[in-house]
């Protein structure tokens, strides 16, 4: 019974990547009736589950960190092909799409995965355990990139508005290519077992005892898997935009509520992951699986955009608003706070999550 059900398992992680591809290049850039739409979510939210599942596959056989590694990048690198498609595309909103996108990824990794990660693995397991060396460091090449790309534009006076001038971007574009080099080198190469999980007595959990390690051709076919799910999740959450947005000018809200949903969309793989990581007290995976996906979408995203600048028309708008600051620096502030100890209760996924609904909500009512 139990290897009927592994197979079944396998059977329908690997048919709906493929699925959503194909539902993809049937719908990709065409009006969608309300049918179609049904039918599009629930292969998207099959992709997600399934993305999942191969990335663990995937994590399993390469371990930490390099396993968080692999799913943080990924689903990165086609957010941020995402991104440049949407700029593409032209319209007033698209000036500020990759400023939002990028802040919006900042907001929902580092308090929301985080804040439910801690609350989960507190609750269960009494504390929330992690090595502060590792997180600390990722902590700091995040607010390092997310300052000198989202804040420094709106002080800045080379450019009227909050713009960088050619050399700035430049600038940013290559400071953040270089520290997301160097802390992917100190994570997977130098100083890998800050990365590693860490047990209650303080010592380094190298192996998970919780299933077999797959063989080298599951994991090669898993990680082709994992990719076609991501493009899968990522062009059907394009695909569902319309609808949402839609729905959201009909309800009355801002336009920002629809970058929100769309992030939450793309980013749904890696947090399902981080909360079983946090279910199974591997807490460490579970931020390395947030900060490394808020870094990757800094690190990335602003270089990607610095060069299709150079062909994109209209302004490129990096410089976030007072409001946004103001949460952008109580996020790194709390963060530091949540970090040093090493160890966490409900209490600090508690401020977190308040955190992360105060953006949510300045989001809906700016």
């Amino acid at each position: 019974m139990i290897a009927r059900l592994k197979s079944l398992t396998t059977r329908w992680t690997s048919v709906v990547p493929v699925l959503a591809i194909v539902l993809l290049a049937f719908t990709w850039g065409r009006d969608l009736p309300a049918a179609v739409v049904a039918v599009v979510a629930l292969v998207l939210a099959g992709a997600v589950l399934a993305a999942v599942h191969h990335a663990e596959v995937v994590a399993h056989r390469v371990g930490e960190p390099f396993g968080s590694l692999v799913l943080a990048v990924a689903v990165t690198v086609i957010e941020v092909a995402l991104i440049v498609t949407l700029m593409a595309d032209g319209g007033g909103k698209s000036s500020t799409l990759a400023r939002d996108t990028v802040f919006a990824a900042v907001m929902i990794t580092c308090n929301g995965i985080v804040g439910l990660c801690m609350l989960v693995a507190s609750v269960r397991h009494g504390t929330a355990v992690f090595n502060p060396e590792g997180t600390g460091a990722a902590l700091a090449t995040v607010a390092t990139l997310a300052t000198l790309s989202l804040v420094l534009p709106t002080f800045t006076t080379s450019k009227p508005g909050p713009e960088f001038s050619g050399v700035q971007l430049t600038f940013a574009a290559i400071s953040s290519l270089i520290l997301y080099g160097l802390f992917v080198a100190t994570q997977t190469v130098r100083h890998r077992d800050y990365f590693l999980p860490i047990s209650r007595q303080g010592g380094v959990v190298t192996a998970d005892d919780h299933a077999d390690t797959p063989a080298v051709r599951t994991a090669w076919i898993s990680l082709a898997l994992l990719g076609l799910a991501l493009i899968g999740v990522v062009g059907l959450a394009k695909g569902v935009s319309p609808t949402i947005e839609s729905a959201v000018e009909a309800a009355g809200l801002h336009h920002a509520v629809v970058g929100v949903i769309i992030a939450l969309l793309v980013l749904l793989p890696e947090t399902i992951a981080a909360l079983r990581s946090a279910r199974r007290d591997r807490v460490q995976t579970s931020l390395n699986l947030a900060l490394g996906s808020a870094m990757a979408s800094i690190g990335l995203t602003i270089p990607a955009v610095a060069l299709a600048s150079v062909w994109l028309p209209g302004p490129l708008v990096l410089g976030l608003g007072s409001t946004h600051m103001v949460l952008l620096v109580l996020t790194v502030v709390v963060s530091s706070l949540t970090v040093v100890p090493g160890r966490a209760t409900p209490l600090q996924g508690g401020v977190h999550l308040v955190l992360f609904a105060a953006y949510l909500e300045l989001a809906v009512n700016p």
